[in-house]
């Protein structure tokens, strides 16, 4: 587990570099800026397109392989980017990150199941998305130091050495997970007939999609809102950075208790949050606090949906985690795109209202997901509830 939640750090930094080095990145590889910023878009892309299909590839191939195979191919995905001489070859090492991308998270709530007990899942699914919330932290900032000092490439060339640690981490760690299911894994199609997946994919949709409404634009509202410098702007993110860290430390006792109210709290305390900031947004004490709050919460609020998945769809995580990192990575892009045509043309309080309104809106799907969870939870037969051992799968 903890070879893999190195392996999450890395592989996050490695997604969100661009983000501090576009400037570098643009005059070095004689594009635009704006096109330089599809390096985070073809890997989404990528990430989408591959959490589809890694089903049909996990049931065939021993996941220890699959892991180990996804870990070099992250490795060779930096140095494609460090040493890129022009920007197709940069662009091709961006879209190798996106494969990592999808393929790890897509198999990460399965392969959980298979490492630790049952009533461990949940702690296991907080370490991973633990290493997901620090890398998220620092990935932009440390990008940034170290441009300015090694530049883009040597910054990209960093998360190397972690990649050849981490895959060497796993190939000594790692046990074998061999198939043992040779039925074909049920189709997206197959996955959403359930209606419980079905509303909770649905769910995971508006919760993403309001999040990163607000998130994205956080920067220009605390400039010309609550009016705070550069150093103020990095010491309020830090903090709900830090907030994040402590919430996916906490989530995982909590959602091995209480996941049904954790679901569908999460989001209405966001929405709450959300209204908050467009009242009190010109306070910074006021601000400082709701968005330490924020990343309290939305940072940790994935680990009670991989939980709900591990329980949901015992048998058919690796379709089902498949099919919830698509509608993570589409529903971040939509709630961006909505979020900035908002912003553009009503300010900052036209955004963080639909933000809230769809973080409602998610509130009462996670109600319909999580309401026949709660009978399995006491009915289950103990043949499904040792699924997540390696030796049922």
């Amino acid at each position: 587990m903890f070879a893999l939640t190195l392996c999450v750090s890395t592989l996050i930094a490695s997604e969100f570099m661009p983000v501090s080095l576009l400037t570098p990145i643009a005059s070095d590889l004689g594009v635009s800026e704006g096109r330089a910023g599809q390096a985070i878009a073809v890997s989404g892309l990528f990430a989408v397109v591959t959490s589809l299909f890694i089903a049909s590839v996990a049931r065939a191939v021993d996941r220890r392989k699959l892991l180990l195979g996804l870990t070099s191919l992250m490795l060779i995905s930096g140095l494609v980017v460090a040493l890129a001489p022009n920007y197709t070859v940069f662009m091709f090492g961006r879209a190798l990150i996106g494969i990592v991308v999808g393929g790890f998270w897509a198999l990460s709530a399965a392969t959980v199941m298979r490492l630790v007990p049952e009533k461990d899942v949940p702690r296991g699914l907080a370490m991973l998305n633990g290493g997901n919330a620090l890398a998220t932290t620092v990935a932009a900032p440390l990008g940034s130091f170290l441009g300015q000092y090694i530049g883009w490439r040597g910054a990209f060339f960093a998360v190397v050495p972690l990649a050849a640690l981490t895959l060497a981490w796993q190939y000594f760690t790692l046990p074998r997970m061999p198939t043992e299911q040779a039925a074909a894994p049920p189709s997206t199609v197959a996955v959403l007939r359930r209606p419980r997946a079905r509303w909770g994919i649905l769910a995971v949709t508006l919760l993403f999609m309001g999040q990163f409404a607000l998130f994205t634009y956080l920067r220009p509202f605390l400039e010309t809102v609550t009016r705070v410098g550069v150093s103020m702007l990095s010491l309020v993110l830090l903090g709900m950075g830090a907030a994040g860290l402590l919430g996916t430390y906490l989530m995982g006792f909590l959602v091995a208790r209480r996941l049904s109210a954790v679901l569908i709290a999460a989001p209405l305390a966001m929405a709450v949050i959300a209204v908050a900031l467009v009242i009190f947004g010109q306070s910074l004490a006021a601000t400082a606090l709701l968005l330490a709050g924020w990343g309290l919460i939305g940072t940790a609020a994935p680990v009670a949906w991989w939980t709900w998945l591990s329980r949901t769809l015992p048998h058919d995580a690796e379709a089902g985690g498949g099919l919830m990192v698509a509608a993570i990575q589409l529903a971040i892009t939509a709630g961006a795109s909505l979020g900035g045509l908002l912003f553009d043309r009503g300010g900052h309080q036209g955004t963080f209202l639909a933000s809230a309104a769809l973080l409602g809106a998610a509130a009462l799907t996670a109600f319909w997901a999580s309401r026949p969870a709660r009978l399995p939870a006491v009915v289950l037969p103990p043949g499904d509830a040792a699924a997540s051992c390696p030796s049922t799968h």
